[in-house]
């Protein structure tokens, strides 16, 4: 880890920071700041509650719409001015996927038209599946090496998005308000495949599709198979539709991933998506050397089936996670060298909860990776994946922040870096949400007052240059699987229960209250 400093209050080190997100269209596709004195109010009102900051998505799309290299920062710089004149620090997601068609997207903001106008000619440069329905919401990791888009490839167009930003926001950055910059990498910014696109039909709990059908990817795995002697090999035809169930398809049911052949396909396609996570955060380290930021990358907290021997759903998002195997240790381990923070969904979210059907394990599943992430020795950060406003939802974030409670003399030995939470809106600002809310905030700091300067509970030190690259043999070491570190069975800075509830709907009889 980067050089760090002690923290001189012992409970200070219990703090979690909050961030929560901006709506998804604060930035219309006109590039355009909406409602700025609406935002401002409702900024003041996080700010009075305690929270630290906010999260915006700074999209491609809206950003670089005009042409390649014609880059428009005008509405976010002045977002970020507001944002900053109310006190509070910021997440900034470099967001180089499509909004639209994932759970919660209530806009739709495409990638630039001119990166859409080479699909038109070359549909291959899109994830693609098994019978050719295309994705156009990211481009396919086929395409990260290829130059294809005006004389660039798809790892340069990032690296000079990134790059622009870090010129034209040097006050910003200089003035330390964002704290984190998180790296789009895959479909809803999340290193991943588009394994689950609800806009070609797919429901919860189906196990997915592989998405490796365009031709730059299929090219690539011809050539590992052949490299590897078994040139007779091709793609997976027998996983399955979107909507199956495992025990439906031949890959999953009949044990087509224990073969020889199906552990060489899971570990290319998860290894594949290792390499491209890994090559664009270089980009970034690089754009962003010397700045005061963490960088982060986002993981999806795909819990159901997690229960199932075949973990299908995980497998076919590029996740290699088996009972018997850490599909996100490498992750981590990937990340460490570039001094990046794991950020990891689905927080709120306790088994009893799911249908049974799905086989969901959405408590084990964050034990699992928050434990593989802390022997990685990398900073684990989450967010909820759900809107949810309730005791129950925040009493099981609080859990997974601290999994074993508050500790008085000094860092407690697990504990998130930070929280994102879903989302800023009318709802979350009605009167009794945001009295629960405003609850949920103190027991998140640990019952310590707000802290403006996150030196109080953190390290804020340069990026430095990221560590040399970790060859693969070395990184899928860490796929064996250890036991997960012992949790608590429920937090002990709880926001109440029942009793709490019905004290609130008390209290919301009172006008002025």
């Amino acid at each position: 880890m980067q050089a760090s400093t002690p923290l001189k209050d012992n409970m200070m080190a219990n703090y979690v920071p909050i961030y929560v997100m901006l709506q998804l269209d604060i930035i219309t596709t006109d590039n355009i700041l909406k409602d700025k004195a609406g935002l401002e109010k409702q900024l003041k009102q996080l700010h009075g509650a305690g929270v630290d900051g906010v999260m915006c998505d700074v999209w491609w799309g809206i950003v670089e719409s005009k042409g390649p290299k014609e880059h428009d920062w005008s509405a976010y710089k002045t977002l970020f001015q507001l944002v900053q004149d109310c006190k509070l620090k910021m997440q900034v997601v470099m967001s180089f996927h499509q909004c639209g068609g994932n759970v919660g997207d209530i806009v739709n903001i495409p990638i630039p038209q001119w990166v859409r106008d080479v699909g038109e000619t070359d549909p291959d440069i899109f994830y693609t599946n098994r019978v050719g329905n295309r994705n156009i919401e990211y481009l396919s990791i086929g395409v990260d090496n290829q130059l294809l888009f005006c004389g660039r490839t798809a790892i340069e167009l990032y690296s000079d998005y990134m790059k622009s930003f870090r010129e034209n926001m040097a006050e910003f950055l200089d003035a330390e308000l964002f704290t984190d910059i998180e790296v789009g990498l895959g479909p809803a910014g999340e290193l991943r495949y588009p394994s689950y696109p609800q806009n070609q039909g797919w429901v919860f709990p189906g196990i997915g599709e592989f998405q490796c059908y365009d031709k730059y990817l299929k090219a690539d795995f011809e050539e590992a198979a052949s490299n590897a002697g078994h040139p007779e090999w091709g793609l997976s035809d027998d996983a399955g539709e979107y909507n199956n169930t495992p025990d439906e398809t031949g890959f999953f049911g009949s044990k087509g991933y224990l073969s020889e052949k199906g552990k060489f396909f899971l570990t290319w396609y998860s290894s594949k998506l290792i390499i491209h996570g890994d090559q664009i955060l270089d980009e970034a380290n690089k754009a962003f050397l010397g700045c005061k930021v963490k960088l982060a990358c986002k993981i999806s907290g795909i819990h159901w089936w997690y229960k199932d021997d075949t973990h299908a759903a995980e497998l076919t998002a590029g996740y290699y996670n088996l009972n018997d195997r850490d599909g996100y240790r490498p992750i981590a381990r990937m990340l460490s060298r570039h001094y990046g923070a794991f950020n990891f969904t689905c927080l709120e979210m306790r088994d009893s909860e799911q249908d049974a059907a799905a086989k969901s394990g959405p408590q084990e599943l964050v034990q699992q990776v928050f434990s593989a992430v802390k022997r990685e020795e990398v900073l684990m950060a989450g967010e909820n994946a759900l809107e949810r406003y309730d005791r129950d939802a925040y009493n099981q974030i609080l859990l997974n922040v601290r999994p074993n409670g508050v500790s008085k003399n000094g860092p407690p030995k697990l504990k998130m870096e930070a929280l994102t939470f879903l989302r800023l809106g009318d709802e979350l600002l009605k009167k009794k949400n945001f009295r629960i809310f405003k609850a949920f905030v103190k027991k998140l700091h640990a019952n310590q007052a707000y802290a403006a300067d996150p030196r109080k509970y953190t390290t804020v030190v340069p990026l430095e240059r990221s560590k040399p690259e970790i060859p693969m043999e070395e990184l899928l070491k860490a796929t064996e699987m250890l036991e997960p570190f012992p949790f608590d069975d429920q937090t002990d800075m709880s926001v109440g229960g029942a009793l709490n509830d019905f004290i609130d709907g008390l209290l919301n009889m009172i006008p002025f209250f």
